[in-house]
């Protein structure tokens, strides 16, 4: 009896040991997670960067990290900012959402969200370990469960970058301030003391600036800095002076993650939710020249915008990479990073592949063609329904309501002057047949027609699209 309970007793302590080995081993894993940040800017056009060759924006923090990160020098993004953002927290694509434009707008009845059981982004995430929160705009009505632990968030377009941020009343859960303090400053702040709090365990960090969006305002002492500048086009100086905050609050991001000491174990993602917005109401914002086109369309100034990662001790600083990617590639993509297996039956409706071969320096095995859809008209810029698709270098833009097929190679003609429709039928036909394959597959809906559209709206001089007023 003796021997027997000894024998158990050693057993014991071996399997504690054993159950301790593995707990501790879990639990090492769990820290050796890297942190993942992403920040997302709003409206920041491709060409508004200093490191993409501007004279007049001035943006050393973010040229000062390219040079330490890799660039996707063609990422995409939706054409406008919800569906960018429905893409993001979910892989899918838009057309597959029923999530292509804002609500306000003609167009096909759109989904108010996607559904509370999505496997999100963060809750992807949240079950490998992370803690997570999401700081700034979020722009989609939230489901009853996100995925965040904290949400410092608010709904649309802010009425006011300085407080108070809605001068009609509206709630949002944004950080409190004081009077005239700049949202993407207070932004920060907050995003620096979660970081505070979290610094000793695995956190997922969303910071989604309201800023470059309109309403165009800045601090002052900017206003007055691009106000004395001469940029020699149509580059509106409050808008400098908007992508400059955005730069320094980007680096005061950055020093505070030094600062904690979590700069080698912290993946960091810059990027923009779409193309720049050249015009508003009739005033000059920005321009996205070489780049054809602006926020709303499915030329390459509405939905190609920058994109730069920093993986510490896997991607190449400075490296860059021409490979095609899109906003639906992120998620797969930190699911992998993050060792989360994505259950089969999420990952068959999934429109994203992981870019983690690529951030390796490897090369796909297949990058599959990118897809975009956007069956709305627009009250504030000259959007037309349209889909389109990238199949290497080539792309085809189906302007839908009109009938009209448009034909690029990129390589080529990146500011998509040379219409190749006619002079390359077959390869029209061919990329229309894919695209069409692909709405089918997605349930794509298709747009108004023109007279359903005029019922609702006219249009100006411009041939903008109004609102009628009763």
């Amino acid at each position: 009896m003796k021997v027997k309970n000894k024998i158990l007793s050693m057993a014991g302590v071996y399997l504690m040991a054993l159950l301790g080995g593995v707990l501790s081993e879990a639990k090492s894993k769990e820290v050796d997670l890297p942190n993942i940040i992403f920040i997302l800017a709003d409206d920041l056009g491709y060409m508004d960067l200093g490191c993409h060759g501007s004279n007049y924006f001035e943006t050393p923090n973010i040229d000062s990290f390219s040079n330490g990160a890799m660039e996707f020098q063609a990422y995409y993004t939706a054409p406008v900012c919800k569906p960018t953002r429905a893409a993001l927290m979910t892989g899918k694509s838009p057309a597959r959402l029923h999530i292509t434009c804002v609500g306000r707008v003609p167009g096909p009845p759109l989904a108010k969200t996607f559904p509370k059981t999505e496997y999100s982004l963060p809750k992807i995430l949240k079950s490998a370990g992370y803690q997570t929160a999401v700081f700034g705009k979020w722009g989609i009505p939230r489901p009853v469960d996100s995925g965040f632990d904290i949400e410092k968030t608010g709904a649309g377009v802010v009425q006011s970058h300085f407080a108070p941020w809605y001068t009609d009343g509206r709630k949002s859960t944004l950080p409190d301030a004081e009077k005239e303090e700049y949202l993407a400053d207070v932004l920060t702040s907050a995003a620096c003391d979660f970081m505070e709090s979290k610094k000793d365990e695995p956190f997922f960090m969303f910071v989604s600036y309201y800023a470059v969006h309109t309403p165009l305002q800045a601090p002052e002492v900017l206003r007055k800095k691009y106000e004395s500048k001469s940029s020699g086009s149509n580059l509106n100086p409050l808008y400098g002076a908007m992508v400059d905050n955005l730069d320094t609050n980007f680096g005061v991001l950055l020093a505070k993650i030094k600062q904690l000491e979590l700069s080698e174990k912290t993946i960091i993602i810059f990027t923009s939710d779409n193309g720049g917005l050249e015009h508003f109401w009739g005033v000059d914002v920005t321009s996205n020249a070489p780049l054809r086109g602006e926020k709303g369309m499915l030329y390459e100034g509405g939905i190609r915008v920058p994109f730069f990662i920093r993986w510490p001790g896997v991607t190449k600083p400075g490296s860059k990479s021409e490979t095609p990617i899109s906003i639906e590639d992120i998620l797969p993509t930190l699911s992998e990073i993050a060792n989360s297996t994505i259950p089969a039956s999420v990952k068959k409706d999934l429109d994203g592949k992981s870019m983690v071969p690529l951030l390796k320096g490897e090369q796909l095995e297949h990058r599959a063609d990118l897809f975009w859809h956007y069956p709305q008209y627009h009250d504030r810029f000259a959007a037309r329904p349209a889909s389109a698709i990238r199949s290497g270098d080539w792309k085809l833009i189906d302007f839908i309501t009109e009938e009209k097929l448009e034909l690029y190679h990129l390589k080529e003609d990146v500011g998509e002057n040379n219409d190749l429709a006619q002079k390359y039928p077959e390869k029209a036909k061919e990329l229309y047949q894919k695209l069409q394959a692909w709405r089918e597959k997605v349930g794509a809906d298709p747009p108004p027609g023109p007279d359903e559209v005029l019922r609702q709206w006219m249009k100006d001089e411009q041939g903008v699209y109004r609102k009628k007023r009763s």
